[in-house]
């Protein structure tokens, strides 16, 4: 019995339980509730990254010589400074000198820190500045985007040309992307009169083979006077043009500038007036020297013999160009007609007269269609039918091939060949 009211009293104490249980509001057992995660930022309302245009000045090798540009971008959390490079190229690649020599270089796009990248300017002593521009942050952040995103190896390769798409061209056209074409507006109307031959030329100079190189190898492309947007295929001068553009709200686009690390080498070649009378002296000094052999066809042959031989070599490298390699700043040259393949045909006269022999009648033909050449370039660049700037060259050259061929395109005597 004692046994059933204990069972019984369980029973109840169960029930009422249960009951308590079912009474008390459910939000006496439910845990605090976690708060709401906070909306992600929008893009917005993101901190704008720091942007800036570095300049590198010259270096002593041949493809330094122009100086060098990239893009800084400060991330505003982490403060890490990221260097955007469009001077990268890769030599190990298959048909890497062929496509050099074509004009068909591929280039590429590389971000790495900043101090990594000026390391290597540092140790050769070339200087290095940073220009701070002043962006709306909208625009700081869709150019930071845009590298980020361009930089990515499925992105990276370009399309390299020496005056419209370097390290340079391709930094100023992302400025000016960011500032919806007002870099490019402010740009495009204004010219200095400087030619890319001109800049060219005054930038090699310290190199005398490479300035001979840009000199003689430019057609009429590179004589067209540029303006400051063009003429910012010079990182230089592309620093120059960004001290005076103005931003989109019309302050200054450059908010400041820091030097990074100072020049130590020799500096950037200041502009020069170009004087052609020097070369007309030496031309007709040339010309007077080989009149005063004109008795002694043999020993002239003998100087003459290397002079047409590069002549050939310099105008068979001009054909190519022109014909073969979309190298367009050299199409339609007109040095050719004062350095002609055609002086190849010389070549074997040239050892007749070495041998006492009297040339053949093509070698007579040639020499004066040499010097008709030659008074065609100077023809042409009277017309000015398509400027090109080479009357330094034609009025050396021309002297030369028409003497040499007064004196030797003559029917030579048995007893002038015997000096």
């Amino acid at each position: 019995m004692k046994r059933g009211a204990l069972l019984a009293l369980r029973l109840r104490l169960w029930l009422a339980l249960c009951v308590l249980a079912t009474a008390l509001p459910l939000a006496a057992f439910a845990q605090p509730a976690a708060p709401a995660p906070a909306a992600p930022a929008t893009s917005a309302e993101a901190p704008a990254p720091r942007i800036g245009v570095v300049t590198m000045q010259p270096g002593t090798v041949f493809f330094e010589r122009f100086g060098h540009d990239a893009i800084v971008v400060i991330d505003p959390l982490s403060g890490e400074a990221t260097s955007y490079n469009f001077g990268y190229f890769d030599p190990s690649e298959d048909d890497f000198i062929s496509r050099f020599v074509r004009g068909d270089m591929m280039y590429y796009l590389v971000a790495l820190p900043l101090q990594q990248d000026l390391s290597y300017y540092d140790e050769t002593g070339r200087g290095a500045s940073v220009q701070w521009l002043d962006l709306r942050p909208d625009q700081a952040r869709a150019l930071a985007a845009d590298l980020a995103e361009r930089a990515k190896p499925e992105n990276a390769r370009y399309h390299y040309d020496y005056y419209t798409a370097n390290c340079a061209t391709m930094v100023r056209d992302t400025v000016d992307k960011a500032l919806d074409g007002g870099l490019q507006s402010q740009l495009s109307g204004r010219s200095r009169g400087n030619t890319y031959r001109s800049e060219s030329v005054r930038l090699a100079s310290p190199a005398p083979w490479m300035w001979l190189g840009f000199d003689v190898g430019l057609g009429p492309f590179a004589d067209q006077p540029l303006s400051r947007w063009q003429e910012a295929f010079v990182p230089m001068r592309l620093a120059d043009a960004l001290r005076q553009a103005r931003n989109s709200d019309g302050r200054p686009l450059v908010q400041s500038e820091q030097e990074l690390l100072p020049h130590r080498i020799d500096p950037e070649p200041k502009e020069f007036a170009r004087r052609w009378w020097p070369w007309l002296l030496c031309g007709l000094v040339i010309a007077a020297g080989i009149l005063a052999l004109r008795s002694r066809p043999r020993l002239l042959a003998g100087l003459a013999l290397p002079f047409w031989l590069l002549c050939a070599i310099a105008g068979s490298l001009l054909v190519f160009l022109w014909g073969f390699s979309t190298h367009y700043a050299a199409w339609a040259n007109r040095n050719l007609l004062l350095l002609s393949p055609l002086a190849v045909l010389l070549l074997p006269g040239a050892i007749a007269l070495l041998r006492r022999r009297a040339p053949g009648r093509m070698f007579r033909v040639v020499l004066w269609l040499l010097a008709v050449q030659a008074v065609a370039a100077l023809v042409l660049h009277w017309l000015s039918l398509q400027a090109q700037y080479n009357v330094q060259w034609i009025v050396l050259l021309l002297p030369v091939h028409v003497a040499l061929a007064w004196v030797l395109g003559r029917r030579p005597h048995l007893s002038e060949t015997r000096h």
